[in-house]
């Protein structure tokens, strides 16, 4: 019993992951970013935006602070949001990412780290969309089964859209 004890405290050993290298890394997380910003601004499938998050997600924002700890309260919020952009005259958001301003580099045995700003668009309902404010941002990257999720990120300096 007591040897079987002993064994529950063992953890095994992390599974490897092989990171890519750079210049493909940088060029894998950029498609990852585009894809998850699109989805979450301008998308509305939840089912999608789950499977590019980790279930331990965290969403930290200087204005709204801790938003998210969790995929399913991060899934639920996105759902509601959706729901609520189908109205006609809802405001909707875009996210541009300042491309010069990218950097990523590897997190070993994880993922990788993203780093740069990004320019947010709006238009209320079909009229014209109008650029409206600018921040920075980090995200980490865990590379899970050969998917790139959204596992930790950070929001913050947001301002007017003028540098």
């Amino acid at each position: 019993m007591i040897g079987f004890l002993a064994l529950a405290f063992v953890q095994a050993p992390a599974a490897s992951v092989e990171v890519p290298s750079q210049p493909a890394l940088s060029q894998i997380i950029a498609a990852r970013d585009a894809e998850f910003f699109a989805l979450f601004f301008e998308g509305c499938d939840p089912v999608r935006l789950r499977k590019m998050i980790a279930d331990d997600v965290e969403f930290y924002h200087d204005k709204g602070g801790l938003l998210f700890t969790n995929a399913e309260s991060m899934v639920a919020d996105y759902a509601k949001n959706c729901a609520a952009r189908q109205q006609p005259d809802a405001w909707r958001s875009r996210r541009e990412l300042v491309r010069s301003s990218l950097h990523v580099d590897p997190v070993p045995r994880h993922g990788a780290f993203e780093v740069g700003e990004h320019v947010f668009h709006e238009r209320k309902g079909s009229g014209p969309e109008k650029l409206v404010g600018r921040g920075r941002f980090a995200i980490i990257w865990k590379l899970d089964g050969g998917t790139w999720k959204l596992s930790r990120a950070l929001s913050f300096a947001h301002g007017s859209a003028t540098p």
